[in-house]
């Protein structure tokens, strides 16, 4: 019994799933279907430049194409299906996909969209995101009393937080944090991600998602909203947009997970982001990405024991 998880932005690099392409006739047919939705997208994943891959919009679709390749490759392998799902972020999309919840083709175009909606709700320097690091949730909440303008936007592990807003209020919250001896990083993001000021994003590509047909997911997949696996479908649609600017609750997916019995876990896609949250979360949990071929024989080890 195992989970799959899907990661979010920042885990992208030049060059990804392009060994699976080669190995898996599984993960090739995906990728292959990725190029014909968006063309162009594969020769950007594997020659880039880095920096228009960076790009929101390009970065969630490849994102998206790689995960479900990865997850497709370890099926084909003889890998089981989870006993649940989770995604960071826009992972959750990907895990939607894995799920059989919402159609590949579909997901890439409407992710492209949510990430250049993300990009255009504010305008370039205005927004700001820091992670927080050394510092418990309660007291970066406390930091931030009475200061508007900046909100949490990723609970990512017991003592990393990542806040959000508006380019000085996150300075602000910064200098208060680090009075408290917390650690912060900015991030390198073009804008604030998962706060009130995504809304028009929201709006955006809430009529986008009319129409588009979403299924009961063959396994449950946990909003980040909710921090529950959720598995009616008009719900989950609903979700998606509120995910848009509410915190993603990490921590308490992991840990649902594991009050459930689950202590394995598979990160599909590029990158070891979510293992390591994993370690951080939950002591002595087993946590593998599978990114490359060779990753599958292990992972299906995983699954397995």
């Amino acid at each position: 019994m195992y989970a799959a998880l899907f990661p979010g932005q920042g885990s992208q690099r030049v060059g990804m799933g392009q060994g699976l392409y080669r190995a898996s006739p599984a993960a090739r047919e995906v990728l292959d279907r990725a190029e014909a939705a968006l063309p162009g997208l594969l020769k950007l994943m594997w020659e880039g430049p880095e920096e228009e891959l960076r790009l929101t919009e390009n970065q969630q679709p490849a994102l998206l194409a790689v995960g479900y390749a990865a997850y497709r490759a370890f099926l084909e392998r003889g890998g089981p299906p989870p006993h649940l799902a989770a995604g960071h972020s826009l992972g959750e999309w990907t895990a939607l996909v894995a799920a059989e919840a919402l159609g590949l083709e579909d997901a890439l175009r409407l992710v492209r969209l949510r990430g250049r909606y993300m990009q255009e709700a504010v305008p370039p320097g205005r927004g700001a995101m820091a992670a927080v690091l050394k510092l418990p949730l309660e007291g970066i909440k406390k930091a931030l009393e009475g200061l508007s303008g900046v909100e949490v936007a990723n609970l990512n592990a017991p003592e990393q937080t990542v806040i959000s807003g508006l380019k000085e209020a996150v300075e602000e919250a910064a200098e208060r944090l680090k009075a408290l001896r917390a650690r912060v990083v900015f991030l390198p993001v073009s804008a604030p991600f998962h706060s009130s000021l995504m809304e028009p994003a929201k709006a955006r590509l809430a009529e986008d998602l009319k129409g588009v047909p979403f299924w009961k997911p063959r396994f449950p997949v946990y909003s980040n909203v909710t921090a529950r696996p959720e598995e009616d479908p008009e719900r989950i649609k609903a979700l998606l947009l509120e995910q848009i600017t509410h915190p993603v609750r990490w921590v308490e997916i992991l840990k649902d997970m594991e009050a459930r019995g689950l202590r394995r876990f598979l990160e599909f896609g590029p990158g070891e982001v979510l293992k390591g949250l994993v370690a951080r979360t939950l002591e002595g949990a087993e946590a593998l990405s599978v990114g490359e071929p060779e990753d599958l024989e292990k992972a299906k080890e995983v699954a397995d024991a």
